[in-house]
């Protein structure tokens, strides 16, 4: 049998979106192919079946959101600057109503931990690494001096996560951009507090 030939990471970006459109329960075979340009058959062969190409979209998210992440903080500019530049782009992700903004971690998190192990472990593990590059971004902008507080920086990392779900949450309901922005503003300062 011949392997179908395809650009995997397109394919795994186009499959993202289309879950982070409708959700994995929602999303159908006709939906991921018409995504993917890809016939029923050649997911199948390449990822098994949703869930395995589920599996693989979620890999390709934990590269491109940590690409994403390491370009906030390529710079010479003090980390402070750079975390908020980060989270001002959170806000426009948040406003931009683009399913290819949304977070696929959170969006499967939340309709999938209860009934499978392996990718709740799969989604923890990932967040748990992003909320830990946080934590290093702290405690290097504590370490320069910048960022003055006797505050833990893991805890800090908890807190920044925990604005920034919030946000996208809330994103959802009150897709405004002073609100959000104000919202944004003040998660920062109490982070920098």
């Amino acid at each position: 049998m011949r392997n179908a030939e395809f650009d995997k990471e397109k394919v795994l970006r186009s499959a993202m979106i289309a879950f982070m459109h409708k959700g994995y329960g929602k999303t159908s075979m006709q939906d991921l192919t018409k995504a993917t340009g890809l016939h029923p058959g050649s997911i199948y062969c390449a990822f098994g079946n949703k869930r395995g190409l589920l599996l693989a979209a979620l890999e390709q998210y934990r590269q491109d959101r940590g690409v994403e992440f390491e370009r906030f903080f390529s710079d010479s500019q003090p980390v402070l600057v750079q975390l908020k530049n980060y989270l001002n782009d959170i806000v426009q992700q948040c406003l931009s109503c683009d399913a290819s903004q949304s977070c696929l971690l959170t969006k499967a998190l939340n309709e999938m931990a209860e009934q499978d192990e392996e990718i709740q472990e799969i989604i923890s593990a990932n967040l748990a690494n992003w909320q830990q590059a946080l934590t290093d971004k702290f405690e290097q902008a504590k370490s320069s001096g910048e960022l003055l507080t006797q505050r833990d920086s893991d805890h800090l990392a908890r807190y920044f996560v925990m604005g920034i779900y919030g946000l996208r949450t809330f994103a959802h309901t009150h897709p405004k951009e002073d609100v959000l922005q104000q919202l944004a503003d003040q998660l920062y300062q109490d982070v920098c507090a």
